[in-house]
């Protein structure tokens, strides 16, 4: 029986990972190699102790209603979007609210982690740690990795000929990046164009001599801005949407995509995608379009090689006197402290039974927690791998035997090479993947059923924003306040905006009533639809 658990990382998803297993009676122990907690939001000026942080000017692509912990909802006079500071703040908030810190060792490196000789019977591990120069050997009954997937830059050099061989201005990797200060006057070739590469152009326009943003990519930018200035994510990570994506032809959702893309400018006329291929990418920026039209970003295609002092395109163009190429090429995962025999297994999430568990251990005794990418908050999607895994490990959710999980793995995953670079692919829809989680975990809302016991919830829950306070409404671990801040969380967005308000403004609550009793209908014929013909993880009688 499981009752000692290592938890590895005290970020965003070990700080979960605690909290969760105080919740199920486990005894958790958390290493934390830095000082601090906070993971890659903990924002240092240094560079030189290895740790991935966030750079100085960034802002969550997620809004604070949509990336809360699901029972601890962000301050309300918080803004939606939130600097490092905010999201760091809130951390130490949540961590003192469910007293966790005394749970986590800090400056405490883990070594390795490996099976203990009777592991078929007990399922324990042998986790040898490091702290000050001393080493330590602990065993415990389980074991949960929550140091996520920015771990090693990812620097493809072999694809650029003559980065290293002739160019002899500065190349950089995106983790060594702090602010603009080192880059004033100079010109600078960004390549990459994920959700960095897109704001460290932006903000380097503003003091280079000229940026170049290299990209091989069909790419759609959309802002964080949506309808009637609400956060995109609140607006357009709804259930009805979801269900609407899977009832229409793939063809036809993706053309109302790219037409709503385009809405705001054409893609085609900026370089940056066409509605004619299939494989495209996201990212947000509200600045990048104007850069763009102002010159102060020049989007080129992939650099084809380097020369002494410029860089030559697949295009046959030429950029001279390139002073520094800067990398927004991403991050691979590592597990340098896992025994071999299990790392080797781990090419990407999809050798993991539902992302998270090894599926060739005897015991299911080890869970990686946050090796996903999501179309939404990937720390909601942490927190509810951690309360199903605590769950397991607890024993009040089930696994099937090895083998079950072993062909579930390879019937999902391809055997494709791995590509950090193309983790895009990987990326899964947030509802869908975070519903099944919560399928298994028993917490998964059920919106038929609320429809005939509370009206009002069941179609905010519908027709409004996933958000996380859904997955506590019922099940282990509900919470009490979880209806109410469903129903209160546009007020929550609409409070910061607030300094100073308007004679004429009116209040959106009539609104909203006459939304529900029009959509009553709506929402009764897709419960019909989906008792008829479920969607797979989309049970609307599940919980």
């Amino acid at each position: 029986m499981v009752r000692r658990v290592a938890v590895i990382g005290a970020g965003a998803g070990g700080l979960a990972s605690v909290k969760c297993c105080l919740d199920e009676g486990l005894e958790p122990t958390c290493f934390e190699s830095s000082e601090d907690i906070g993971g890659v939001w903990r924002y240092t000026d240094s560079t030189d102790s290895g740790r991935v942080t966030v750079y100085r000017s960034v802002i969550t692509n997620t809004s604070k209603e949509m990336s809360c912990f699901s029972d601890f909802p962000f301050p309300e006079d918080f803004p939606s979007y939130l600097s490092h500071s905010l999201v760091l703040e809130y951390f130490r908030m949540y961590a003192r609210h469910f007293d966790l810190l005394r749970h986590i060792r800090f400056q405490t490196t883990v070594l390795s982690v490996r099976r203990c000789p009777d592991f078929t019977t007990s399922g324990q591990w042998e986790v040898v740690t490091e702290t000050g120069g001393v080493r330590e050997s602990h065993i415990f009954d389980a074991v949960m990795v929550c140091t996520g997937h920015y771990r090693e830059p990812y620097l493809p050099l072999a694809s650029f000929p003559g980065i290293e061989s002739r160019f002899k201005g500065q190349r950089l990797h995106s983790r060594e990046y702090r602010d603009v200060q080192a880059f004033r006057g100079k010109r600078v070739l960004v390549v990459g164009i994920g959700n960095t590469g897109g704001d460290l152009s932006v903000e380097l326009s503003r003091v280079a001599s000229k940026v170049f943003l290299s990209t091989r990519s069909n790419t759609w930018v959309i802002s964080r801005v949506s309808n009637h200035g609400f956060p995109c994510d609140m607006v357009g990570t709804t259930r009805f949407n979801h269900l609407m994506e899977w009832l229409l032809p793939s063809a036809l959702t993706r053309r109302i995509k790219f037409r709503r893309f385009n809405s705001w400018f054409n893609h085609t006329n900026y370089g940056l995608a066409s509605s004619k291929s299939s494989k495209f990418k996201m990212i947000i920026n509200e600045e990048l379009p104007f850069c763009l039209l102002s010159g102060t970003v020049v989007l080129k295609p992939n650099v084809k090689e380097f020369t002494e002092s410029s860089a030559i395109f697949e295009d046959g163009t030429t950029e001279e006197n390139i002073d520094v190429v800067l990398f927004a090429t991403g991050y691979s995962f590592s597990f340098s402290f896992l025994e071999e025999s299990v790392r080797s297994t781990i090419d990407d999430n999809r050798s993991l039974y539902k992302c998270i568990f090894p599926p060739q251990l005897e015991k299911p005794t080890l869970a990686i927690v946050g090796l996903i990418q999501l179309t939404g908050s990937i720390m909601v999607g942490s927190e509810m791998q951690a309360r199903w895994v605590t769950g397991v490990f607890a024993g009040w959710n089930k696994l099937p035997p090895p083998s079950r999980m072993m062909a579930e793995v390879l019937k999902r995953k391809p055997p494709v090479r791995r590509n950090p670079s193309e983790r895009e692919n990987l990326k899964m829809s947030f509802i869908s993947y975070v519903d099944q989680i919560a399928a298994c975990a028993g917490v998964k809302p059920s919106v038929l059923r609320l429809l005939l016991t509370d009206p009002q919830l069941a179609l905010a829950i519908f027709f409004g924003p996933c958000s996380p306070y859904q997955y506590r409404l019922a099940g282990r671990g509900s919470w009490s306040g979880a209806r109410a801040a469903i129903l209160t969380q546009w007020q929550r967005t609409l409070k910061p905006l607030r300094s100073r308000v308007l004679g004429d403004s009116s209040s959106s609550s009539s609104g909203w009533c006459w939304m529900c009793l029009l959509a009553l209908p709506a929402a009764l014929t897709a419960g019909f639809l989906l008792s008829k013909h479920p969607q797979p993880g989309w049970s609307p009688w599940a919980g």
